[in-house]
């Protein structure tokens, strides 16, 4: 990948900032201001480039990395590689994006999810909750799901913000895709009343897990 190639994206990057997006943004941790629909448009353009996508998260500019994780082969990363980029992902949606759109579609995310959970670095535990929480809902087998309700009992009340976010919706996705163990999630999310009062626009769920699972459990039934 030429240089002049890459000195011509970070340009462009740069010319789709928008001050006011950025500002929204910083108040979330995330350093930049570009339109992530626009910055689709160019991810698109540019379609699968493994070798450009690894040049782009080295620049360690946020826009520069949300392109590298949509443009990326998620199968031809290496585990301590995945390992060392979530590491390096303090932006709150570089985070999100390398989660949801490369660690889960790696051969590597079970072993992840394994390890991070139980990190140290809260920020690294929390993508483990995070696949931790996607894995109750869709391929529960083998996972220890009263153990699970353990530690979130135990630990989701002081814990910081995103680990408790991801720990609150494997609570909740435990409650919903679990009739069994429905009763139990919701008596400790009643109890704890972790994001109770999380400010919810109109027409929308509330995360706050008893309300979340009652309204996703009614809505399932109903349909």
């Amino acid at each position: 990948m030429s240089e002049t190639t890459v000195a011509g994206l970070m340009a462009e990057l740069a010319a789709l900032e928008n001050p006011k997006m950025r500002a929204v943004n910083e108040k979330h941790g995330d350093d930049h201001g570009v339109n992530l629909a626009k910055l689709r448009a160019v991810a698109k353009r540019l379609k699968t480039q493994q070798d450009l996508s690894r040049v782009l998260w080295a620049t360690d500019d946020t826009a520069a990395r949300l392109l590298a994780l949509l443009i990326c082969r998620p199968k031809e990363f290496k585990r301590d590689e995945l390992d060392a980029m979530l590491r390096q992902s303090r932006a709150p949606k570089v985070h999100d994006w390398l989660v949801r759109y490369v660690v889960r579609n790696s051969p590597y995310a079970e072993e992840l999810r394994s390890a991070w959970t139980a990190d140290p670095d809260p920020a690294v535990a929390s993508a483990g909750w995070a696949l931790t929480g996607e894995r109750v809902a869709k391929k529960p087998e083998g996972l220890d799901l009263p153990g699970l309700l353990d530690t979130i009992e135990a630990q989701m009340k002081n814990a910081p913000d995103r680990l408790q976010w991801a720990m609150n919706t494997c609570l909740a996705q435990i409650g919903i895709q679990h009739a069994g163990h429905r009763a139990r999630a919701i008596d400790i999310g009643e109890r704890l009343e972790v994001l109770k009062d999380y400010p919810t626009p109109p027409n929308c769920t509330s995360p706050f897990a008893p309300i979340w699972i009652n309204e996703i459990v009614r809505r399932q039934g109903a349909a």
